[in-house]
C-alpha cells in the first residue's frame, strides 16, 4: 500500500525515468498507473521541491491527448507519481506489429500528440521525452502522450549536476544532446523523430549501448530525411532541423499533420530540401516599391515579422560541450536507457471567405540593362565579395521566410516583430499594438505563396483563426527587402 491509498500491482512499464506499476486506488475504486520518481545520486531538497512543483503544474494539463497526472504522494522517503491508466499499445508496439505506418495514419496519430504538446507549452511545460514508447494508441488510433515524469518548466537544465541525461537519446534534440536546456522546440524535434520512426519503422538514430556516440552523431551528423516525394518529407525538414529557432511550432506541426491525415498536402512546402539560410543577397531593394499600409487591428493583422540572425548561430561550440558531457557522464549515463521497447507511464475549419485581394502596385524600380563594370582582364584579381545568389534560390527562400514568420506571430511575437523593418514597425503601431493584435489570433496559416524574385513582392493566401474561434481567409501581399543575409518585411498590401 502506497501512502495508505494505492495498492501496488504488476509492473506494466519500465524506462530510464522509473518503473511503472498498475495500482488500485482504494479511495475511488479505480485502476491507476503509479511510478516512483527516479531521484539520481546527488539529488538535493531543492531538486525534490522542483520535481513536486512541476508534477503539480503538469497535473493541471487537462487534455484528451495527454495522460493525466492525478496525484503526487510521499511514502516514507519516496515520491510516487500517480497517473491515468490508459488501455492500448504504445506507438513503438504498433509499428513493431503492423510495420511502418501509412503517411495518413502516422500523421493522424502524431497530430494528436502535437495537440497535447501545444497545451503543455501553454502551461509552460516542456515534456523532454517525446518518443514512440511514450505515446499510447488505442484501437481507434486515439493517441495520448504519457510519461510527463521528467517534464519541467521551460528553461530548466537538461542535465543533472552529475551529468546524467533526461530523455531517450535516439529522439533527443541536438541542443539537448549538447547540454543546453530543453525548450518547446526540443519537443518538436522529438516529435519529428517519432514521426520518422512511425513511417520508416525504426528510430532515426541507432544508439544501442553507445549513448555518447549516438549523441555525438545527433549533434554533428545530418538529420535523417524521407524521400523527396514522401508526403511527410517536408514535415521532417521543418521539425528535425538543427537550429531550434527554424523549427515549426507545435501548433503549426499539428495543423499540417491534420491536413495530411485528411488526404491533403503540406501547405506551401518544398519537400525536396530542408530549410537553410538565404544566399548572400545583392544590394537591398528599395522599400518604396510597395506602399505601406497601416494595420487595422479590427480587420487584419499587422505585417508578420521575421526571425533574427541569431537563429543561424554556429554549432562549432557543441563539440566542446559534448566533450565536457562525456567527461561528466562517464560510464554511468548509458545505463539509463534499456531500449525503446518499454511502455510509458501510464481539419481545417471552414473559413468565412473575405478573399478581397489587397491592391498591389507594380514596382517602380526597373533593373538596369547596362553592365555595372568592365570585365577584368587580370587573372590574379580577387573575386567579387558579393556573389549573386544561385538561380532559382530566392523564391524558395522567401517562401520559407514567410512560413517561418507566420509560425512565430502567435507563439513568439517578440521574435516575429524584429522581422519588420524599423519603418514598418512604426507603421504597425509599435510592439504593444502588434503583439496585442496577434494575441487575438490562435493560428495564421499561409499557402499558395508566389514570389516575384526581382522585387521580392510576395503574394499569398492566409487562413486566420481567432481565439474566439472565428475564421477568415484573405489574399495578401508583403514587400520584402534584403538586410545582410536576412529578409525583412517593409510593407503590406
Amino acid at each position: 500500500m502506497i501512502a495508505g491509498r494505492y495498492t501496488l500491482g504488476r509492473e506494466i512499464g519500465r524506462g530510464g525515468a522509473g518503473i511503472v506499476h498498475l495500482a488500485h486506488d482504494e479511495v475511488l475504486g479505480r485502476s491507476v498507473a503509479i511510478k516512483r520518481i527516479g531521484l539520481v545520486p546527488g539529488t538535493t531538497g531543492q531538486d525534490i521541491a522542483r520535481a513536486e512543483r512541476e508534477a503539480r503544474i503538469a497535473a493541471g494539463i487537462n487534455h484528451p491527448h495527454v495522460v493525466s497526472i492525478l496525484d503526487l504522494v510521499k511514502d516514507v522517503d519516496c515520491y510516487w507519481l500517480v497517473m491515468e491508466h490508459v488501455q492500448g499499445r504504445t506507438l513503438s508496439e504498433v509499428v513493431a506489429a503492423d510495420g511502418p505506418l501509412s503517411p495518413a495514419r502516422a500523421a493522424g496519430i502524431l497530430a494528436q500528440v502535437a495537440d497535447g504538446l501545444v497545451q503543455a507549452a501553454r502551461a509552460g511545460i516542456v515534456h523532454r521525452d517525446v518518443k514512440p514508447s511514450n505515446i499510447m494508441v488505442g484501437d481507434d488510433d486515439h493517441a495520448k502522450l504519457g510519461d510527463f515524469g521528467i517534464a519541467r518548466g521551460s528553461g530548466d537544465s537538461a542535465l543533472t549536476v552529475t551529468g546524467q541525461v533526461t530523455g531517450s537519446p535516439a529522439y533527443l534534440a541536438p541542443e539537448v544532446a549538447s547540454g543546453s536546456p530543453a525548450e518547446a522546440a526540443s519537443d518538436v524535434w522529438s516529435l519529428g523523430a517519432s514521426l520518422y520512426h512511425a513511417v520508416v519503422g525504426r528510430a532515426p538514430y541507432d544508439v544501442g549501448g553507445n549513448v555518447m556516440g549516438g549523441m555525438y552523431r545527433i549533434v554533428h551528423d545530418e538529420a535523417p530525411r524521407l524521400p523527396g516525394d514522401h508526403p511527410l518529407a517536408g514535415m521532417l525538414a521543418r521539425t528535425m532541423v538543427k537550429d531550434p529557432e527554424r523549427r515549426w511550432s507545435a501548433e503549426r506541426v499539428r495543423d499540417e499533420l491534420r491536413r495530411v491525415a485528411t488526404g491533403g498536402a503540406l501547405s506551401g512546402v518544398d519537400t525536396t530540401t530542408a530549410p537553410h539560410p538565404p544566399p548572400a543577397p545583392p544590394a537591398p531593394a528599395s522599400t518604396s516599391t510597395m506602399p505601406e499600409v497601416s494595420p487595422d487591428a479590427t480587420e487584419r493583422p499587422p505585417a508578420p515579422p521575421t526571425t533574427t540572425s541569431p537563429a543561424r548561430r554556429s554549432y562549432l561550440g557543441w563539440i566542446a560541450a559534448v566533450a565536457v558531457l562525456v567527461l561528466l557522464a562517464g560510464l554511468g549515463a548509458w545505463l539509463l536507457w534499456p531500449g525503446d521497447g518499454q511502455r510509458p507511464a501510464g481539419t481545417d475549419a471552414q473559413t468565412g471567405q473575405s478573399d478581397e485581394p489587397s491592391a498591389s502596385e507594380e514596382p517602380s524600380d526597373e533593373p538596369s540593362d547596362e553592365p555595372s563594370e568592365e570585365p577584368s582582364e587580370s587573372a590574379t584579381e580577387e573575386p567579387s565579395a558579393e556573389p549573386s545568389p544561385p538561380a532559382g534560390g530566392t523564391e524558395a527562400e522567401v517562401r520559407t521566410f514567410v512560413q517561418d514568420y507566420f509560425s512565430l506571430v502567435t507563439s513568439a511575437p517578440e521574435s516575429s516583430y524584429v522581422m519588420l523593418t524599423p519603418e514598418f514597425q512604426a507603421a504597425s503601431g509599435g510592439f504593444e499594438r502588434y503583439s496585442g493584435f496577434w494575441s487575438t489570433i490562435s493560428s495564421a496559416r499561409p499557402y499558395d505563396i508566389t514570389v516575384d524574385p526581382d522585387t521580392l513582392v510576395t503574394t499569398y493566401t492566409i487562413d486566420y483563426v481567432t481565439t474566439s474561434g472565428r475564421t477568415s481567409t484573405e489574399r495578401k501581399q508583403l514587400q520584402l527587402v534584403q538586410d545582410g543575409e536576412d529578409y525583412l518585411i517593409a510593407g503590406e498590401g
